[in-house]
């Protein structure tokens, strides 16, 4: 039993955080930085502490900072939420070292499923489907060349230490590869301070698919069907859904069965998705994996009827969890909205500042997960995520209706928003059908 949890993050993760710790009678510790003292998870928690100024690198990054905050308070374990340091080995090896712990897979697997190389290498041992490529890290242009001509264009070149499109390329022709690979390896140090690449065949018209998987410490991993994430822009994600519109019951046999196969092959223990690439014919290609809970947990959560979080918690203090086929038997559908505040009219430039009104949508299948309220000043410092909007209905047409309302009864003032977008997508004749691939914004009028 955890005496109190310490929250290493912010804004609607935190909170989220908060109400399952609350639900399992566990006391909570909020940080923050001087940009967040006014946000809701620093209310409702039970306790909180200032961690450093709103740089992010002085506060949220800071690991010090975090295990001193855990130590004053009393905290015995730490969830890291997502981004910050939730995917970092040394800082749940930094927490363990001081008996604290750290709610999310062990270091190691964190370290081996970080590195996309590593990975890749263990989930082919595993036998989970992976995309041709180089079976390490590229050194030089002539490898490079070597290895394209054996796996044929496209190819896409990837930061091995990289995420969010950051050290990544698109080669079509052979002319163009050399220098794709040094812009790529110099965005790459800029980014991760590591110029480190690997390639692989570029999938044409992909979806992204991922799974998402609870592993216990008895060695047991249960999934819980897929997520569509194929609304997306520059590899952002803007809309999810669950179940996916492409994904057949054969094929998410096939792509659980893959997911939880390699998580067992890493010792894979707490909340996690395997991303996998899903080309137009069925086929799938794992492509990394998230060592902790998703942005877009709730979707699942509606059609699966259960509670990631609390799971993860219970998991991490190793508690026994029976899951029952019950509830892993999908439920209708469920989409997600992610509200930015961006201006969607003017290249999705970030738009902070204060919110003069809000009003959430309420109804039938209608679920908020947010940070904000009116009054609220978004700070310019972080991710410009405010709110999850997300429906559920008992297949996909009542859940778009349903999203179409509420996006429709959300009034934010103040500041710009992607609600606007995201009802023009939900009109658009190939998102309704569910014909849509990784592409579809390129495209989207």
């Amino acid at each position: 039993m955890f005496e109190k949890v310490l929250i290493a993050n912010r804004g609607e993760i935190a909170l989220r955080i908060i109400r399952a710790c609350k639900e399992l009678g566990i006391p909570t510790v909020a940080v923050f930085s001087t940009a967040d003292r006014e946000s809701l998870h620093v209310l409702f928690a039970d306790e909180s502490v200032c961690i450093g100024p709103p740089n992010a690198r002085e506060s949220y990054l800071k690991p010090q900072n975090l295990i001193s905050a855990a130590e004053i308070t009393g905290a015995d374990a730490i969830h890291p939420g997502y981004g910050f340091l939730a995917e970092s080995a040394d800082f749940a090896e930094m927490c363990n070292m001081n008996k604290i712990t750290f709610i999310g897979p062990r270091p190691e697997t964190i370290a081996i499923m970080g590195d996309k190389a590593h990975a890749k290498e263990a989930m082919k041992a595993a036998g989970v489907p992976v995309i041709p490529g180089s079976d390490g890290l590229i050194e030089t242009v002539e490898e490079a060349l070597k290895i394209a001509d054996e796996i044929g264009y496209p190819i896409i070149i990837k930061a091995s230490a990289g995420g969010g499109g950051k050290g990544m390329r698109v080669v079509k022709k052979k002319e163009a590869l050399e220098s794709s690979f040094e812009m790529a390896r110099a965005e790459a140090e800029s980014s991760f301070n590591s110029g480190a690449l690997y390639m692989e065949k570029f999938i044409e018209e992909p979806r992204h698919i991922e799974v998402q998987l609870l592993g216990l410490q008895n060695g047991e991993v249960y999934s819980f069907g897929e997520r569509d994430c194929s609304i997306q822009r520059r590899h952002q994600k803007l809309i999810e859904e669950s179940p996916s519109p492409a994904v057949t019951p054969e094929i998410r046999e096939r792509i659980t069965s893959a997911a939880v196969e390699g998580a067992i092959a890493v010792n894979y223990q707490s909340a996690g998705t395997m991303e996998f690439l899903m080309d137009k014919h069925g086929d799938f290609y794992f492509m990394e994996m998230n060592t902790r809970i998703q942005v877009e947990h709730p979707v699942t959560e509606l059609v699966y009827d259960i509670d990631l979080l609390k799971y993860q918690l219970m998991a991490a203090r190793g508690d026994e969890i029976i899951i029952t086929d019950a509830e892993r038997t999908i439920r209708g559908h469920a989409i997600e909205c992610r509200i930015n505040a961006e201006d969607p009219d003017n290249n999705f430039m970030p738009s902070p500042g204060k919110i003069t009104e809000m009003h959430w949508p309420g109804g039938p299948g209608v679920r908020i997960d947010s940070h904000a309220y009116a009054g609220y000043q978004i700070p310019p410092n972080y991710d410009s995520l405010i709110a999850k909007l997300i429906t559920s209905g008992k297949n996909r047409e009542e859940a778009i209706v349903r999203m179409r309302r509420a996006l429709g009864e959300f009034v934010i003032e103040g500041i710009k928003t992607t609600i606007p977008f995201h009802l023009k997508v939900l009109d658009h004749p190939d998102f309704i059908t569910g014909d849509f691939n990784t592409g579809f914004l390129e495209k989207f009028a």
